[in-house]
């Protein structure tokens, strides 16, 4: 799908939070939805101030996003339609070379996401209690060296 990468703009954020509720719907149907709409209040006011966020824009669009806490990836949602389109690779491509190594955690439910990690060859460190919601999740750590997909 072609696309650019850019920076996050504020005038970005009505697009960044449908793409996360869409993908979410998709990625963590078994999260409340309590705690979705604080997530949903804490993404504009709590995440994005504190995190470096690209967005990918096709056809003047934003259809996904990274944010990154130092290397950790805080959040990556595409467009449920345009899953398996190559934006997510390309957003953690930019993301890597940008931070060399990266960490993420993803929910133990969220099948989708561990594939998608594995593919990109991220490796178990650890598993742990979230404490937020009592749902498992696992980090993981990409390191430098490892060939990301083409």
């Amino acid at each position: 799908m072609a696309g650019v990468i850019r920076s996050y703009q504020p005038t970005d954020c009505d697009d960044v939070l449908r793409v996360w509720a869409h993908a979410s719907a998709v990625a963590h149907p078994f999260l409340s939805e309590e705690f979705l709409e604080l997530e949903r209040h804490n993404i504009p006011h709590l995440y994005l101030p504190n995190a470096d966020t690209w967005v990918w824009v096709a056809d003047g669009q934003v259809t996904g996003f990274i944010s990154l806490l130092g290397n950790e990836v805080g959040a990556i949602f595409v467009e449920p339609e345009c899953h398996r389109s190559g934006i997510g690779q390309a957003l953690m491509a930019h993301a890597r070379a940008l931070r060399g190594v990266l960490e993420v955690e993803v929910f133990e439910r969220n099948l989708q996401g561990r594939a998608f990690y594995a593919k990109l060859g991220f490796e178990f460190v650890h598993k742990k209690v979230h404490d937020q919601t009592g749902f498992d999740v696992i980090r993981l750590r990409l390191a430098p060296g490892t060939p990301m997909p083409r």
